[in-house]
């Protein structure tokens, strides 16, 4: 068996706090993703069904000036996650489609909870108005209660949860 050698990952936590750090810096703005997707949602409903978008209160606010949602700075900074992710896997040689489960456990059930629970954050985050790298990291980067608070309960529903889907895994 091959051991697949990763990051340190107290190294990647620091380059991870001085990409926020530039972050703030340049863009005055800290990082987050969940905003990110639902501009490109916005996008997409825009680019179906234009005159619901523009008759929409909640969705004709993205379209003011003519402007498109995916040139929100949130939207380009998910695509830039993507590709980078992509760079990354190629440099290290684990650019390859595999699904990681139990053996216990289906390709389909296992896509699927992957799936829902992507939902399920993405619809908390939200309702949050923010996600792990928005709410709490940048949050706390500024020492923000708030920010504290949303990764105690991000770890805290996390640890619980895993408990009830551990058969997923092990």
């Amino acid at each position: 068996m091959n051991k697949t050698n990763y990051m340190n990952p107290y190294f990647a936590g620091v380059l991870l706090g001085l990409v926020l750090l530039a972050a703030m810096f340049l863009s005055g703005r800290g990082l987050g993703a969940s905003g990110g997707i639902k501009y490109t949602v916005v996008a997409l409903v825009g680019a179906i069904d234009k005159q619901h978008a523009m008759e929409s209160a909640y969705y004709s606010k993205y379209f003011e000036n003519g402007e498109s949602p995916l040139k929100n700075w949130l939207a380009l900074e998910v695509f830039g996650m993507i590709l980078g992710g992509f760079i990354s896997g190629a440099l290290s040689h684990r650019l390859k489609f595999k699904i990681e489960k139990s053996p216990k456990i289906s390709n389909n059930k296992r896509l699927l909870f992957a799936f829902l629970g992507g939902v399920f954050f993405v619809y908390g985050a939200q309702l949050a108005r923010g996600c792990t790298s928005g709410a709490a990291l940048s949050g706390m980067a500024v020492l923000s209660v708030a920010g504290f608070v949303t990764m105690i309960a991000i770890f805290g529903s996390a640890y619980i949860f895993a408990w009830f889907f551990k058969s997923l895994w092990i």
